[in-house]
């Protein structure tokens, strides 16, 4: 079996989740890391026995990689990627594929041209209950959609004295949650349902229009405390939460809500999907379930279990029905796929590509401008 050398750029809190599910693939080996000398000094636990750089263009020309992970600040994407693409190295990037559909769109057609594999890292995808609910929908279980609705909500920029790199319009670039989670869920609901996106109403808000920021860094999630004497106020243009309706090529319409200010959510996305024979209800904080709505019948709860699943379902789950599988497992999943594509070009490219990054981009846009300019766009 042929072992591929990976590289990962960014080793904040998503950037160590590609480097555990990379290491738990029989045919990878993650040989180099990049990023900032005070993030490479504060990880090197985890970093033995990786070469480490704080230069990205050294280690792709000193590391004969195969493929690159990254996993940088929004605006680091673009560029990145292109240099990698350029060095005729495969990539798996983290969303948003740029902060720009141009962007996007000139990095999906360079991939092209140089017949590199590529990814978006959209893992939600690869909880197995939804993949069962694609397979559900194509199958005709639930009839015609006639709605889908639901959201993405957190709460790590609760506070005031929450603030990280994605509020900042040149990191983060032009939106923040939609971009951030926004896409996660969008993406998640063109999968599942097959439904695409035709026009968009959106609302969005920001909750503190000055931030206390830290004077020195924070990761995502981390919550550390700090004194009053650590912050500086800072401007905040970027959404934190969003309201966005919209229509279906199908004749369907729905709604999604996106909020990194809602208090005791800490990651959950939920979706459902409304048909004329029966609805589906799905949340990430309880994956292993999925609630099943009929009119003149039992409601049922299916369990994440492999003999109970469609075959494609059951493909991406690795353990028997009662052994919880959760966030983690997402990204070996999505990761499994890309590299039996790389190690078999026959293979079909089962998984998010630049395409579904530019796709998600350009939703992105069409969300913003509805919301600047307060009416539907189509988009």
């Amino acid at each position: 079996m042929q072992t591929f050398k990976i590289g990962v750029a960014g080793l904040g809190f998503i950037g160590l989740v590609h480097i555990e599910a990379l290491k738990r693939l029989n045919n990878v080996e993650v040989v180099a890391v990049c990023d900032t000398q005070r993030s490479l000094q504060e990880k090197s636990e985890s970093l033995r026995s990786v070469s480490v750089y704080s230069d990205f263009c050294k280690m792709l020309t000193e590391c004969s990689l195969d493929c690159v992970h990254i996993c940088t600040p929004n605006n680091l994407h673009y560029p990145m990627v292109k240099q990698a693409l350029l060095a005729g190295v495969h990539v798996v990037c983290e969303k948003p594929l740029a902060v720009s559909k141009n962007e996007a769109q000139e990095l999906a057609n360079l991939a092209k041209e140089k017949g590199l594999i590529h990814a978006t890292n959209y893992n939600i995808r690869f909880y197995p209950l939804m993949h069962h609910l694609r397979a559900m929908v194509k199958n005709g279980d639930l009839g015609e959609i006639r709605s889908v609705t639901g959201a993405y909500l957190q709460d790590w920029l609760f506070y005031e004295t929450d603030y990280n790199w994605r509020l900042d319009c040149i990191e983060g670039g032009v939106s923040e949650a939609v971009a951030d989670i926004g896409s996660h869920w969008i993406d998640l609901m063109e999968f599942t349902t097959g439904c695409r996106i035709t026009e968009v109403m959106a609302d969005f808000a920001t909750t503190y229009k000055t931030r206390k920021k830290p004077k020195q860094e924070v990761e995502t999630f981390t919550g550390k405390m700090l004194q009053p004497s650590d912050y500086e106020d800072v401007k905040i243009h970027a959404e934190d939460y969003a309201n966005v309706m919209f229509r279906l090529d199908n004749g369907g319409k729905g709604y999604m809500n996106v909020s990194q200010v809602f208090a005791g959510k800490k990651n959950s996305v939920s979706i459902k999907v409304s048909g004329s024979k029966k609805s589906v209800i799905w949340d990430s904080e309880r994956p292993d379930e999925m609630w099943i709505g009929n009119r003149d019948g039992a409601n049922e709860l299916l369990m994440r279990d492999p003999s109970l699943l469609y075959p494609e379902a059951a493909a991406i789950i690795d353990c028997p029905g009662g052994h919880a599988e959760g966030f983690a497992n997402t990204f070996k999943q999505l990761y499994k796929k890309v590299y039996a594509k790389m190690g078999d070009k026959q293979v079909p490219a089962d998984f998010p590509t630049f395409e579904d990054g530019l796709r998600e981009m350009a939703l992105i846009e069409k969300i913003v401008e509805s919301n600047e300019k307060g009416c539907w766009v189509k988009t």
